[in-house]
């Protein structure tokens, strides 16, 4: 069967560097650090002291109070980003077919703030156990397609896809794959994460994996660098409207890019660490570009997984070298992470945002508080370093990789009728 091409026609942003889609990308431009104190909780006694949290976000100038307080933090971002996109895509939702449209989102935890409520509790009252009877439902990772399905009515697919940091990926390919085989004529798909919490700063310490610059919290995030020593953690989301092209055409919706084509891999290595070799990362952007019979000199931008870690950012530049030969010095590459942090499961949404924009844009957002390139990639590498970078791109590559070795990739394409 001839598959139907899919596009974009709706953009949220709720990041740490901007609370919506123009202030993002104003951030994105300008190097702006989202990395500050936590606030979310006292961290004196943490190894790390500083994330990437919201800016002057309050949830009931979105959501009614007694709604909000049957959501965890993640599923409040995600309805709020959702939303943004819903109404960018100016669906008439008087007229437009709901048994069409779904909702697949992406989260990697899901409820942690909640669980950690509630387990604290329990812990403070073993003696006389009470529970919020809202505890399950906020906690579930699915809570959050439930919420925005029920927000606009859309009743076509819905769940939630949690494959770590690969999760949002991972769900744009499953909206992908549904549109284009006909089974939905349009989908509110994207992520958020809320793990900003005791839990999520203590548990990723615990596995060394985050920055301890406490000093210095504005530069901690530096992908790339040889002085990096972990990820900062950031919190947000992002929706994306992907739609059937005729479907938008026949509504005369504006329409930002199409998506191309997503490709999935495992590395099947190790519960944390990618592959030495950067072997999942390669068969990952290999898929993609098969599936959007593409060649890698077709690609002019690469948003890369880029967390500022000493063992994924060589890796995926080495599987860049080996699959892209000399085109992986002639495209242009960057980490938004440097800027945002890590979203962990709401990762992807944030950076196919990023990648969108770069595309209507025609810039390369920059890798910020990058001054000593690791020894181990090759200086030939355009990291676009510090300063964002104006010139043509038509198709941009976006990698997301997930602790287990989850692997998901996917391509963006400039619009052209």
């Amino acid at each position: 069967m001839e598959l139907k091409r899919v596009v974009v026609t709706g953009l949220g942003a709720l990041t740490p560097i901007g609370n919506d889609v123009e202030s993002f990308w104003e951030g994105l431009k300008n190097g702006v650090s989202g990395a500050c104190p936590i606030t979310r909780f006292d961290a004196t006694n943490y190894k790390t002291k500083f994330a990437c949290e919201l800016k002057g976000f309050e949830v009931t100038d979105f959501i009614p109070r007694q709604d909000a307080r049957k959501m965890d933090l993640f599923t409040q971002f995600g309805v709020v980003a959702a939303e943004q996109a819903v109404l960018d895509a100016n669906f008439d939702l008087d007229k437009v077919n709901k048994n069409k449209i779904g909702v697949i989102w992406g989260s990697g935890i899901g409820g942690l703030k909640t669980f950690e409520e509630e387990v604290l509790n329990l812990a403070d009252n073993d003696m006389n156990p009470r529970f919020n009877p809202f505890f399950i439902p906020k906690m579930i990772a699915d809570s959050a397609s439930g919420q925005i399905s029920m927000k606009f009515g859309f009743r076509g697919p819905n769940f939630v896809t949690v494959s770590a940091c690969a999760s949002t990926n991972n769900a744009m390919i499953d909206a992908f794959n549904y549109i284009r085989l006909g089974r939905m004529v349009a989908c509110v798909t994207g992520g958020s994460e809320a793990a900003v919490t005791r839990a999520g700063i203590g548990g990723f310490n615990a596995l060394r994996a985050l920055s301890t610059r406490n000093d210095d919290y504005k530069t901690a995030s530096r992908p790339y660098d040889t002085d990096r020593d972990g990820f900062v953690l950031g919190e947000g989301g992002a929706g994306i409207i992907l739609e059937e092209y005729e479907h938008a055409k026949a509504r005369g919706a504006k329409i930002y890019c199409e998506l191309a084509g997503g490709g999935m891999s495992s590395d099947a290595y190790h519960i944390t660490a990618p592959h030495p070799e950067g072997l999942g990362a390669f068969l990952s952007m290999e898929d993609a570009l098969d599936d959007a019979k593409m060649v890698p000199e077709d690609i002019d931008y690469i948003n890369t997984h880029g967390t500022s870690t000493g063992l994924g950012d060589p890796q995926e530049i080495t599987a860049i070298e080996n699959l892209f030969k000399d085109h992986a010095y002639k495209v242009s590459i960057s980490s938004t992470k440097s800027m945002t942090g890590h979203l962990l499961g709401g990762a992807g949404a944030v950076e196919s945002v990023a990648a969108i924009l770069a595309i209507q844009h025609q810039m390369v957002p920059p890798t910020i508080n990058l001054h000593n390139v690791d020894e181990k990639i090759n200086p030939k590498i355009d990291l676009t370093p510090n300063v964002a970078k104006a010139r043509k791109i038509d198709t941009v590559l976006s990698n997301c990789f997930g602790f287990g070795g989850h692997n998901a990739t996917l391509i963006f394409k400039k619009y052209n009728g």
